[in-house]
């Protein structure tokens, strides 16, 4: 292990993150708020502690090896978590405890969106801004981000990136280098959230909210600068916008870099885990509005189509933006929603949850052993769209989903044993593996009314959630240790 090389990157990367500090104090400015001191003083407190981590070790040039990237990705979600609820805790305005800082933090760096908040629409707009921006830096990954800076200052970047990245490939690079595989991800991703933003306001937002709320569209974060949320605006236009760039920013990113270079949309069409991902969407959504129509939550057919198709896609890809309080839905579809987030989104995107190329592969192979059933000594690959995959990365997505279900398993009984009824421990520990935010039960609205034991084991599952569980599990094996 290249202890000091770990250190060096550590050090310089928690420097970068100092800088995201800043930006609120303009905002501060610009609406004349007194809101600014604990920006500046979280500001010295990030940047002083990079550096005396740095320092010692800045003329390390050792190269990082694939273990270091798991390492140093680790150590940096958990190191900048907590120095991410610096300001919070500093900050008069938001009287929160340690634990509530840090959880809201890891939520918005690890785009959760669940939060221990309330009063939202009464907050200073520095704080409300600052939870936007955790998670549009948590959602493409602020190490991704550092990978496209970090080579320029002698550091290479592809253990971080094959560490840090989401989705069961990871070795798939749109360019030949890493550093512009890196870059070109984030120009994809300014551009829609610039996108985004200006759509929002044409829709009908102020300009400080559509910024803000195109923060956590295209992170798939959910934070809103109002307790009601996207439902505060009582929007059609408003909704349209989030449904389309939610189930956008759920569509795998190296397909937008295909066709942004090559001004062609074919490459969507063309991969299966798209196909899947909107058969999935439209799957869920069909059966909310039927539900809604069936109960006959709303008066207006209209009214039934436009928040079922909301919540379904905002649930399912692990957006967690709300137009109404589903959890208080009849029948079974809280439940539909719920279980619909464990799918997610498609690999090499923004949101949370299995993925649905992992689903893919699972059915798929579900159907081949159904097959063998009748033809046990027939030789059938498991295929998508028309390539056979690999049975290394078959092994890999059912090894990820056994560990799945232990680490839920294992979360919600302690949920539970914290004190947790049957719901709120199962929707809990849902809303936080899969990054999702809103749960059922006590967390419905939020996880402040809990205690502080539960909100530990829900900063866990975020950071597994985020990290996809081996990126952190990978550390407490023997063999990671091992010469």
């Amino acid at each position: 292990m290249n202890w000091t090389a770990v250190q060096r990157i550590l050090g310089l990367l928690l420097m970068m993150f100092s800088l995201t500090m800043l930006p609120p104090i303009a905002i501060s400015v610009i609406f004349d708020e007194a809101s600014w001191l604990p920006f500046l003083e979280a500001f010295g407190l990030t940047l002083l502690a990079g550096i005396l981590i740095w320092l010692p070790v800045h003329k390390t040039r050792k190269d990082l090896r694939l273990r270091d990237g798991f390492l140093v990705v680790a150590a940096f979600w958990t190191v900048l978590g907590t120095f991410g609820a610096a300001p919070l805790l500093l900050a008069d305005t938001v009287p929160l405890s340690i634990t509530d800082a840090i959880f809201e933090s890891m939520s918005g760096l690890t785009t959760t969106g669940a939060t221990v908040l309330t009063g939202l629409d009464e907050l200073p707009r520095s704080i409300l801004y600052y939870r936007q921006q955790l998670q549009w830096f948590g959602g493409m990954g602020i190490i991704v981000l550092a990978v496209a800076v970090l080579p320029m200052l002698g550091v290479g970047g592809m253990q971080l990136y094959r560490a840090e990245t989401p989705g069961p490939v990871k070795d798939t690079k749109l360019t030949p280098r890493i550093t512009e595989t890196a870059k070109a991800l984030w120009y994809v991703y300014l551009a829609f959230t610039t996108a985004c933003a200006a759509s929002y306001m044409l829709a009908g937002m102020n300009w400080f909210d559509a910024l803000c709320h195109s923060f956590s569209t295209v992170a798939i974060g959910g934070f809103s600068t109002h307790d009601a949320s996207i439902g505060y605006y009582d929007s059609a236009a408003i909704d349209l916008v989030a449904i389309f760039f939610m189930f956008a920013a759920g569509i795998n990113f190296s397909l937008h870099f295909y066709a942004w270079r090559y001004v062609s949309i074919r490459h969507y069409s063309q991969d299966p885990e798209f196909r899947g991902y909107t058969v999935i969407l439209l799957g869920v959504a069909v059966l909310v509005i039927f539900g809604l129509f069936q109960h006959q939550v709303y008066a207006s057919p209209g009214d039934n189509i436009l928040n079922g198709l909301f919540q379904a896609v905002s649930i399912a890809t692990t957006t967690g933006f709300t137009t109404a309080d589903y959890s208080t839905w009849p029948a079974a579809v809280p439940v539909l929603l719920i279980f619909a987030s464990f799918i997610g989104g498609s690999a090499g995107s923004t949101a949370g949850g299995i993925k649905v190329v992992r689903w893919l592969l699972i059915y798929k192979q579900g159907l081949r052993e159904i097959t063998r059933l009748v033809h046990p000594s027939a030789e059938i690959p498991v295929k998508l769209g028309s390539k056979a995959v690999g049975h290394r990365v078959v092994d890999a997505v059912w090894g990820f989903f056994s560990i799945y279900v232990v680490v839920f398993s294992v979360m919600m009984i302690a949920m539970m044993a914290a004190g947790l009824d049957q719901v709120t421990a199962f929707s809990a520990v849902a809303a936080t593996l899969n990054n999702l935010g809103p749960g059922l039960g006590e967390v419905s609205s939020g996880f402040m009314t809990l205690s502080d034991a539960p909100k530990w084991i829900a900063i866990v599952g975020m950071l597994l959630g985020r990290l996809e569980i081996f990126t952190l599990l990978v550390l407490i094996t023997p063999t990671f240790w091992r010469r």
